[in-house]
């Protein structure tokens, strides 16, 4: 005892202000109560941040992950490592009802709390852990907001679920209950699937939107090459997790940053990536505000031009047949991202968080052509399956999936409207929505909601009652990575700023052409302007609690739904 220089000062890093000095006593009894010793103090502190819980099988075993990347940092030596906690929301308990209304809006307190946590504390380095929905372009923003050494890592995918000799995710659920009402499946059908579909631990199994911004942060070079498909119970995720620990020590001594990493190189990458494999329009919306964050520009017209470069390779569901753990088992990420840059379709020369260029990388990863990734000379679909729409319905821009299985490029048909997806939801368990009728649900964006809710129950009882190929559906809301089928979210401007969505009418013809990338009402525009001047001043649904900050702060969708 009393060998401890109190006068030492530790200039180098930028945890030196909650530790260096005699007038940093009080803050190291802190950090001495939470596990520190004489010796860790001459060390970076590494912050750990997830959002384990027990709300959703997606984040339900990041504490035991958080676990293993402590062990390993402090096994090494050459740092200390500290745990904080984030929230989350589960997008599939939130779904279909107001709780919905809190998942986007979840996104910005995901990245709000860690930018708050890291420069409050001035820790040295970060690793964020997500696997929900939100939790992951929440921690890549902060990783950017606040850049410093930082690497993100999934918590893994759901292993898929069995029924009658197929495999099941959570999407079939959902087409359940649409079958269920059709009087196509019995109810107890109904209960196996529901029984059968989530077996544990992970993020929904297909390519939906946490899959997706999996792949997202690996192709932007943020995380580990090869760690976005490791399901979450894989024995072999343990070792994912101390390659993490070791590489955000070599990170943090070569003074490594996000920002040096999230270029706009680099996020060409990731759309590139998310064409590709059909990912969830989610990552455009996500893409945006991540972009943002970076200082990087980026607009709806940079997802058009790639997506319109990229083929659609991967047959990954919700569109496709397969799901993460079958890409896993057929190269993962890596294996995509060979592919794309054998045929000069991404960046080779964006760094990573390695050190090294995203060609260094891969440059001993074998390409592996199999059912579920394809050779681009014989893609599911010669363009990306990522459509950015525009016309007299949405000037500032809409998106659309689209699979490799979609036949039909254009349709026009009556609009029915309605005021919001429960008001849908409840005609389409009534059994009224036709065939040739494009659903209209407005009210539903980033402020009219607000926090533009995902429509997966809508969607998947329509598919449910076997209407998918027969209709569409356009909304100023979003949709589940889970939707299939023409189905066109994110219209802007939305009916509460009121863009020309608000203006429809119930019979109104609706144009929508994929090839010609149109999405128009088909009356005369000064129809339209006459209509909208004729609305009535929006009223916002809250005025106090974060709903109602986050009206008054969210942008458009067009431009991220961030909030300033």
């Amino acid at each position: 005892m009393g060998k401890f220089d109190v006068k030492r000062y530790y200039p180098d890093q930028r945890s030196n202000r909650i530790k260096g000095g005699v007038e940093r006593a009080p803050h190291r009894a802190f950090l001495r109560a939470v596990g520190m010793k004489d010796e860790d103090f001459e060390k970076p502190i590494i912050a750990i941040a997830s959002p384990a819980g027990e709300i959703t099988p997606c984040n339900l075993n990041l504490n035991l992950q958080t676990a293993y990347i402590k062990e390993e940092i402090k096994r090494q030596g050459r740092a200390f490592p500290i745990e904080f906690s984030v929230i989350s929301v589960s997008d599939g308990i939130a779904m279909g009802h107001e709780g919905m209304r809190y998942s986007l809006v979840s996104r910005e307190l995901i990245a709000d709390s860690i930018e708050t946590v890291l420069n409050a504390h001035f820790y040295d380095a970060f690793v964020g852990l997500g696997g929900c929905d939100k939790t992951i372009p929440g921690a890549l923003m902060a990783i950017l907001r606040v850049n410093i050494p930082s690497i993100f890592l999934y918590g893994g995918t759901i292993m898929p679920g069995e029924y009658n000799g197929r495999a099941i995710t959570i999407q079939d659920v959902y087409e359940a209950v649409g079958q269920y009402q059709a009087d196509k499946i019995s109810e107890e059908e109904l209960y196996q699937i529901e029984f059968r579909a989530c077996p544990g631990a992970g993020a929904c199994g297909g390519q939906y939107t946490a899959n997706t911004m999996a792949c997202v942060a690996e192709a932007l070079g943020i995380s580990l090459p090869g760690s976005a498909s490791y399901p979450a119970v894989d024995p072999e995720r343990k070792y994912v997790c101390y390659d993490v620990a070791r590489q955000i020590v070599e990170t943090y001594q070569k003074g490594i940053k996000p920002r040096d990493i999230v270029t706009k190189k680099a996020i060409e990458n990731a759309i590139a990536v998310v064409a590709a494999t059909g990912g969830s329009t989610n990552a455009v919306l996500h893409l945006l505000a991540i972009a943002r964050e970076a200082g990087v520009e980026l607009t709806l017209d940079d997802f058009s031009r790639i997506s319109k470069r990229v083929p659609l390779i991967a047959d990954l569901k919700p569109g496709g047949r397969f799901v993460m753990y079958d890409l896993h088992k057929a190269g993962g990420v890596p294996n995509i991202m060979k592919i794309l840059l054998s045929e000069g379709l991404i960046h080779g020369d964006a760094l990573t968080v390695t050190g090294k260029t995203v060609e260094e990388n891969l440059k001993d990863t074998p390409i592996i052509y199999s059912d579920v990734v394809r050779r681009v000379s014989d893609p599911l679909k010669k363009d990306g399956g990522i459509v950015i729409l525009r016309g007299t319905l949405a000037p500032d821009g809409a998106v659309m999936k689209i699979s490799g299985i979609m036949a039909k490029k254009k349709h026009i048909g009556p609009a029915k409207v309605f005021e919001s997806e429960q008001e849908c939801f409840v005609a389409v368990q009534q059994r009224k929505i036709k065939p040739g009728d494009v659903v209209i649900i407005r009210n539903e964006g980033p402020k009219g909601a607000p926090g533009m809710p995902e429509m997966l129950q809508v969607t998947a009882a329509l598919v449910g009652q076997g209407l998918i190929e027969d209709i569409a559906l356009v909304t100023d809301g979003r949709f589940s990575g889970a939707t299939r089928g023409m189905m066109i979210g994110h219209v802007s401007p939305e009916a509460y700023d009121k863009g020309p969505i608000a203006a429809v009418k119930d019979g109104d013809p609706i144009l929508i052409d994929i090839e010609r990338e149109v999405l128009n009402i088909e009356i005369p525009e000064d129809e339209i302007k006459r209509r909208i001047m004729k609305l009535p001043e929006p009223k916002p649904k809250f005025t106090s609690g974060i709903l109602g900050k986050y009206i008054k702060m969210v942008q458009s969708a067009s431009k991220g739904a961030i909030t300033q």
